[in-house]
């Protein structure tokens, strides 16, 4: 992993930009002997931040779901329901 300062960064975005498409590795900025963010390829960004956001959002949509269903109250099969709702009586 390659670590530069802000100071260098700013003097050599470009050859910094190169260098992170070209060797596939983050590059840690630090500003006060601190880190203070990550630069990665738009590839390992999709495959580490949008992936895991779209699993949660399902995950969430599933909860949801699941807080949506009702009980059913009713002894009623689908099948007495089905009859019921085509006009049948018994």
């Amino acid at each position: 992993m390659i670590t530069v300062n802000a100071l260098k960064l700013r003097n050599n975005l470009g050859e910094i930009l190169d260098r992170i498409q070209n060797e596939n590795e983050p590059v840690i900025i630090t500003k006060g002997r601190k880190i203070r963010a990550v630069m990665i390829t738009p590839e390992q960004y999709k495959t580490r931040f949008l992936d895991y956001q779209a699993q949660h959002e399902r995950d969430e949509f599933l909860k949801r779901i699941e807080e949506m269903r009702v009980s059913s109250t009713s002894r009623k099969t689908s099948l007495d329901i089905l009859r019921e709702l085509r006009g049948y009586t018994e």
